[in-house]
């Protein structure tokens, strides 16, 4: 958790836990090579009680010289606007505030204060709430730049070790009573358990350890797989498919950017089931299976009209392509594949553009002998929604003369001998989809 030279930020709240824990730091400081800070946060609930909590703080960090900040916030305010629980509300303000705090006193750890039964607390609750392994897995005892030193030791040895060494501290009154589901956890069944197995809260922390490292592992096995077969933002149905359901989910659960419900992850381990266009709505995110892939979020994305010169170069950075454009006088062979394609010159009417397909756009490709919509041709090519929309369809004043992928248009068609404007499309090495053998 520390290093030499380390700076070190103790959540103080100047309860017993915080207290223990900023003398602890503060007397072993020169040992560890550590420089320790605080910051008290006050909630804006307990009225003259919160402000004798930051008085209390402030002046046992001045009697020892520990630089301090404190802060404050509306919790209930806030907890209304974002539509959370009180808890919810308060964790949120006082991480922020804490990651503010750190940042301007320089420190590069943030330690709070919470102990063995705190963590058994946690998993209960989570147990209660139907939480999987990562729920169950407790408090981190790292998290990021958060470390949590007092995580395996007891209230009873914490109380101990404040009393020995005659170190004050003060009492939350809202920690007395039973308004919170924590303080129910701690007053009713924490005793229950305990007296059941007097250490209780040390085969929670195991049990919460082994759990971690089982997340842990399946966690790790998910970001490879979404390493090593992410294309833009999708994946694979059948590899997806492929895995074990417990790693599928944690795929789900990296892609997607809010907490998934268990209601959310069955939605989405359904989509992996069948071929046909699908789609499941989740909270922030819509998650496709269109042409045998899960698309997270729907692309927005559009090849706006451009014009295409005669001669010369055009970029299609949304489709990670670039065309360029000849004129051959009396060419002896014409192209006629997907990526490199002729027309006959004196065919063109007016300036020529590139662009993404339109509602109802009808193409008679050369030597299909049939005029089909372009809905049909990209059906019949299996294309997702995404490669719909970035797929090159080229027109002059007339109408449609090519589609990238599928040839030009027969009234456009050269023969050996004409003048031929010719298009040669480059696919950039990123670009998700590939047509044909000239790219």
């Amino acid at each position: 958790m520390l290093s030499p030279g380390d700076r070190v930020l103790v959540a103080l709240s100047g309860g017993a836990d915080s207290m223990c824990l900023l003398h602890c730091l503060w007397e072993n400081a020169d040992k560890l090579g550590i420089t320790v800070c605080a910051a008290h946060y006050n909630h804006g609930i307990r009225g003259s009680e919160a402000e004798r909590d930051a008085e209390f703080a402030g002046s046992r960090c001045s009697e020892r010289g520990i630089p301090f900040i404190c802060g404050s916030g509306d919790v209930p305010k806030y907890a209304e606007e974002k539509r959370l629980s009180a808890e919810e509300a308060a964790r949120e303000l006082r991480y922020a505030f804490l990651a503010d705090a750190a940042e301007r006193l320089g420190c590069n750890k943030i330690a709070t204060a919470h102990n063995a039964e705190d963590n058994a607390e946690t998993l209960l609750l989570n147990l209660c709430r139907g939480g999987g392994a990562r729920g169950l897995s407790g408090i981190p005892p790292v998290r990021g730049k958060i470390i949590r030193p007092l995580i395996m030791t007891g209230r009873r040895d914490i109380e101990a070790y404040l009393e020995e060494k005659g170190v004050p501290h003060v009492e939350d009154s809202t920690n007395l009573g039973d308004d919170y589901t924590r303080n129910i956890i701690r007053h009713r069944v924490m005793p229950v358990l305990t007296e059941i197995n007097p250490a209780f809260a040390m085969a929670a922390m195991r049990t919460s350890r082994s759990l971690r490292e089982d997340e842990d592992c399946l966690e790790k096995l998910a970001a490879d797989f979404i390493s090593e077969n992410l294309r833009g933002n999708s994946l694979p149905a059948d590899r997806l498919r492929a895995l074990p359901g417990a790693v599928a989910v944690r795929v789900f659960r990296a892609m997607c950017p809010n907490t998934l419900t268990s209601r959310h992850a069955e939605l989405l381990l359904g989509l992996l089931e069948g071929t046909e266009l699908a789609y499941a709505d989740i909270t922030g995110m819509r998650v496709s299976r269109d042409g045998g892939r899960i698309i997270f979020g729907v692309s927005d994305t559009r090849l706006p009209e451009r014009e295409l010169p005669p001669v010369g170069e055009l970029a299609i950075p949304e489709a990670e392509l670039l065309i360029k454009t000849y004129i051959i006088e009396n060419c002896p062979s014409i192209m006629k594949t997907v990526n490199k394609f002729d027309f006959k010159y004196s065919s063109l009417c007016g300036k020529m553009t590139v662009a993404s397909r339109s509602e109802g756009d009808r193409f008679r490709a050369a030597g299909r002998g049939c005029t089909k919509s372009l809905k049909e041709l990209f059906s019949e090519k299996k294309l997702t929604q995404s490669q719909r929309a970035l797929t090159p369809v080229f027109r002059d004043g007339e109408g449609i003369i090519a589609v990238y992928g599928f040839g030009v248009a027969e009234r456009c068609l050269p023969r050996a001998g004409d003048t031929v404007l010719r298009v040669e499309i480059i696919k950039r090495e990123l670009s998700g989809y590939n047509y044909g053998n000239d790219a």
